[in-house]
């Protein structure tokens, strides 16, 4: 149920309106002056405030405005008498939703409200998918408590305060992303854009186009003038991504952008204007790519401003089991299944392989075993067969493992053979009947 404060001193009216407002369902609270109305706002969640525009102990016009200040989702209609458009008319500039006639628009005020309450319920959408949004790259969604991941968290809000340069470095799939996206979430710049390109998704002149952009005519099928990233971003912040992919002379391109704030089009002779912030990532060494003349000295310089190095999944196994449970939980939703927990043995394969895709390679094992499941826990038989088996080199060569090295390799020619098992029996060299029962014996899935 919507609330309504009205704010009026003419307690006929008031009342009036009180009971006409009520008969629609809405509940209503009453004020005589700025004084009650502000107590009565702050005593109740109230939608919409109806205010005459002259009131006792001040001016209704600068009630609207204050009440907007104080509580911006509230919508306000102004009780206007003759002669006082004027005022009602600033009150809207004020943030006021509209006005009406006191005593001849009494049939206007119900449409009215149901207006301002539809505006309420949209406005209030907005919020919370902002909000949702601003949670989904906020730090907090940064899962982990080693050291070295709180380590680089901390680092990351300490500079994303300031409008410094950053460079992300680690192994591909340790999050550079996400962290480039809560950087610029938690900076100054969040309410425009982020914008992200791969370098080393394009080739050299397609990446430039992307960059800066071109004019009309600069090259056959640029009908009309195209922006690119960094003029999309202005304002914002520009991510790049595998910076050390990017040639080098895109790389005098773009230092000259960090040093001018400017860059011409592709095609075009007129310098654009731009202030961005920039983010860009890398899994190289982008010192040892100086040494050896792939990345020019001075842009190195200009993006090594705050370097952030982010650590491989193997650096941080204690956080494997917070990481696993949260993918559980994504894809479980996702797909709609009633997966309630991981069992110990697949935990223990996660915490002993080396994780050389790190998290990604994480997240897409938790969602091939969330797909494969059969029952309400995730079990060992949902992981890739390379995972499956264990690397112990203290265990003597046992009937076991015998029977795991026979099951690795049935579930890598099913795999080369892309489920068919006509044909990896024959190159297993063993019949049909047999394949059938071993996949049986080591409850192998196959697709």
């Amino acid at each position: 149920m919507k609330k309504v404060l009205i704010i009026d001193d003419e307690d006929k009216l008031r009342s009036l309106l009180a009971k006409i407002i009520g008969l629609e369902g809405f509940d209503v609270f009453q004020a005589d002056d700025c004084k009650t109305g502000l107590k009565k706002l702050e005593q109740n969640n109230i939608d919409v405030v109806i205010c005459d525009v002259k009131l006792p102990d001040g001016s209704g016009v600068d009630l609207s405005k204050k009440i907007k200040e104080i509580y911006p989702c509230i919508e306000i209609i102004m009780l206007t008498a003759y002669g006082t458009i004027t005022d009602s008319v600033q009150a809207i500039k004020n943030g006021a939703f509209d006005y009406i006639t006191k005593g001849d628009d009494n049939n206007k005020i119900i449409p009215l409200l149901y207006k301002a309450a539809e505006k309420i319920a949209l406005t209030k959408k907005i919020a919370h998918l902002e909000k949702q949004l601003g949670n989904k790259y906020s730090f907090d969604i940064i899962i982990g408590k080693s050291k070295n991941i709180k380590e680089a968290i901390e680092a990351a809000q300490k500079v994303a305060t300031t409008d410094a340069s950053v460079l992300l470095t680690g192994e591909t799939g340790t999050g550079k992303e996400v962290f480039a996206q809560a950087i610029h979430n938690a900076s100054k710049r969040s309410k425009n854009n982020i914008i992200a390109v791969n370098c080393s998704a394009f080739s050299k002149e397609l990446l430039e186009n992307e960059m800066f952009g071109h004019k009309a005519g600069a090259f056959t099928g640029a009908i009309k003038e195209s922006k690119g990233i960094f003029e999309e971003a202005n304002n914002g912040t520009v991510f790049l991504d595998e910076i050390g992919e990017m040639p080098l002379d895109l790389q005098a391109k773009l230092l000259r952008v960090l040093e001018t704030k400017e860059f011409i089009k592709v095609g075009d002779t007129k310098p654009v204007k731009v202030d961005v912030r920039i983010i860009a990532a890398t899994n190289k060494n982008l010192q040892q790519q100086v040494n050896e003349g792939n990345f020019r000295e001075d842009l190195f310089y200009r993006i090594n401003v705050f370097t952030i190095p982010l650590p491989a999944l193997r650096e941080r196994k204690s956080d494997i089991p917070a990481l696993a449970n949260h993918f559980l939980e994504v894809f479980k939703q996702k797909t709609n299944t009633r997966i309630e927990s991981i069992s110990h043995d697949f935990m223990e394969h996660l915490l002993n392989h080396e994780w050389n895709g790190n998290i990604r390679e994480l997240k897409n094992v938790i969602e091939r075993a969330v797909i494969l499941a059969k029952d309400d826990q995730l079990v060992i038989e949902g992981l890739p067969v390379e995972l499956q088996i264990m690397k112990d080199n203290s265990k003597t060569l046992s009937a076991f493992d015998l029977a795991s090295v026979e099951k690795l390799h049935i579930q890598r020619v099913l795999i080369y053979t892309k489920g068919n098992k006509t044909e990896a029996a024959k190159l297993l060299n063993i019949g049909l009947t047999t394949l059938y029962r071993k996949i049986e014996e080591y409850h192998i899935i196959s697709s």
